[in-house]
């Protein structure tokens, strides 16, 4: 009698037991993996839900580009051409003067791929050949990601940061950033390059670097030599359109990297959906099969005290 008393005990408290034995050496029980299921649900409604403000908000950036596009088309004929960072091991930078003043142009935000790890990485190359040929350059980052991601491998090159940058972005916005510039001594260097992302379609974008120049020079070198100035001085009115070129420049960079951006950020959290569907999938699988171990235990524990008691007879 007290033998199948122990039994039946035994039976009653054997899943909470193995249930206990299985959290212990690490095992996830079927609440466990019910909270994960749970959690990842509301994080892949989240990642959606992202998803689709980034898709609404690149409609928006498409139009802003295809508006500053034909407004920055006059800065084609003032400066040299956008060169494309395909492969940062094959770009030697070797047209950049001795003095160059380098902006890369990131965002205040994550979630949104590599875009500010690309243009950190292409920052980072181009300042090391730079020294390695002996030519000097300081940095003026846009972004908070790309400040916290150069502030920890070239801290000694960066001179000035601007953050917390307003979105989406307009002229006033590039004058602002352009005057920002100019209080870090743009004028002082040889040439202030540029480094951007450029939208191409909502799944492709592409790293580049922009060069302007100051107009100054003597003989050959000097600028808009077939203009005559009159009533100012030449002088004035070339540092005036050199700081209206920075800025036009600026701004059609700002507002292609903004559109690169959003691109990046809606490709991510569609990935990142699809990753939490699978993880999904592969953790009700778990559970289910968690779930069935236990109905299986079950039945064995009672068709084992039945015949116990049927023994016992």
């Amino acid at each position: 009698m007290a033998f199948r008393n122990g039994v039946q005990r035994l039976s009653r408290n054997l899943p909470r037991l193995a249930a206990q034995s299985g959290a212990a050496r690490g095992m996830a029980t079927e609440k466990q993996i019910w909270n994960q299921i749970q959690s990842t649900k509301n994080i892949r409604k989240i990642t959606a839900s992202m998803k689709m403000v980034s898709a609404a908000k690149l409609k928006g950036d498409e139009n802003r580009l295809a508006v500053a596009a034909p407004f920055n088309a006059w800065t084609k004929n003032m400066g040299s051409d956008r060169v494309w960072i395909e492969t940062p091991a094959d770009v030697d930078y070797a047209e950049l003067p001795q003095k160059t003043l380098i902006v890369p142009l990131t965002s205040d935000k994550g979630l949104c791929g590599g875009i500010n790890s690309f243009i950190s990485r292409a920052t980072k190359d181009c300042v090391a050949k730079l020294h390695a040929q002996g030519k000097e350059c300081d940095i003026v980052v846009i972004g908070d990601k790309g400040r916290s991601q150069l502030n920890r491998a070239i801290p000694e090159s960066i001179t000035r940061a601007a953050t917390e940058i307003i979105s989406p972005g307009n002229f006033n916005l590039a004058a602002a950033l352009s005057a920002e510039l100019v209080a870090a001594g743009a004028e002082d260097y040889d040439a202030v390059m540029i480094v951007y992302n450029s939208y191409v379609n909502a799944a492709v974008y592409n790293q580049y670097y922009q060069i302007v120049k100051p107009m100054s020079g003597e003989g050959e070198d000097e600028p808009m030599i077939e203009y005559e100035f009159e009533p100012d001085v030449k002088s004035e009115v070339t540092q005036d359109l050199y700081e209206y070129l920075l800025t036009s420049q600026l701004f059609y960079s700002f507002m292609d990297g903004a559109a690169a951006e959003q691109s990046s950020r809606m490709t991510a959290m569609e990935n990142a959906s699809k990753n939490a569907g699978e993880m999904i999938d592969s953790l009700t699988l778990k559970y289910n099969r968690a779930r069935q171990s236990r109905i299986t235990t079950e039945l064995i524990e009672i068709i084992s005290g039945a015949s116990a008691l049927e023994e016992g007879k």
